[in-house]
């Protein structure tokens, strides 16, 4: 049974999706009926509207920080698909945010390690064939174009990701938050209160617990 806080993750690939629900419902459906049982508490839902062509996640990135602002798990419905996505990828492995996935719930992080190793081999696979196929038809004296594949474009980006988002735990946490306080600071405020109000939203600190004025103010600094 499901235990703790969560973070729902939805993707639909066109903007019509988004407006219809259509293969939306499919997904909110699967994870409730994953979260059916326990003592759990589904903290946000986001949807991912996407081309297919897009690789950055805007609202993976929100999800995320949703995750580590509540010290909540991120939820999805089916891991295949994403497993197959670089960014996606990229984005959780560097997050140090744990996940489920609701059609696959032994799945951890070695197991979309695996996935992702898999998904960018075949991918070498495919630029390899497409090579030698560029190649074939070069010597066959026929007039080629340039090579519109884009894994390694991706795949540069993708680790341009990684290293952005890398650094101290302590100062992601913080420019996470940060917004949220400063928020209620411009509506007056003072740290005592931002602090009391982390906590009754449920927010914890890093370590778990409550929040006080004066771990108000060191976030802040932080930031």
């Amino acid at each position: 049974m499901a235990q703790g806080k969560f973070v729902a993750y939805y993707r639909v690939s066109t903007a019509r999706q988004g407006q219809s629900g259509l293969g939306l419902d499919a997904q909110q459906e699967a994870v409730r009926t994953h979260l059916n049982g326990g003592s759990w508490q589904l903290v946000a839902e986001v949807v991912e509207v996407e081309s297919g062509k897009r690789n950055d996640r805007p609202k993976l990135a929100e999800a995320l920080r949703l995750c580590r602002m509540h010290g909540a798990t991120l939820i999805i419905a089916k891991l295949d698909r994403l497993a197959r996505n670089v960014a996606f990828i990229s984005n959780l492995m560097e997050s140090g945010v744990e996940f489920t996935a609701a059609d696959f719930p032994q799945a951890n992080r070695l197991t979309v390690h695996i996935l992702a190793a898999v998904a960018e081999h075949e991918a070498q696979m495919i630029s390899a064939r497409t090579k030698a196929a560029l190649a074939a038809a070069k010597a066959r004296g026929r007039k080629l174009g340039g090579d519109r594949g884009n894994f390694l474009t991706v795949r540069d980006r993708g680790n341009a990701a990684s290293v952005a988002v890398r650094g101290g735990k302590a100062d992601r946490r913080a420019a996470d938050l940060a917004p949220v306080m400063r928020d209620l600071q411009a509506g007056g405020a003072s740290l005592r209160q931002v602090a009391a109000e982390l906590n009754g939203r449920g927010i914890p600190t890093a370590r778990g617990g409550t929040w006080s004025a004066v771990q108000v103010k060191r976030v802040l600094e932080r930031a």
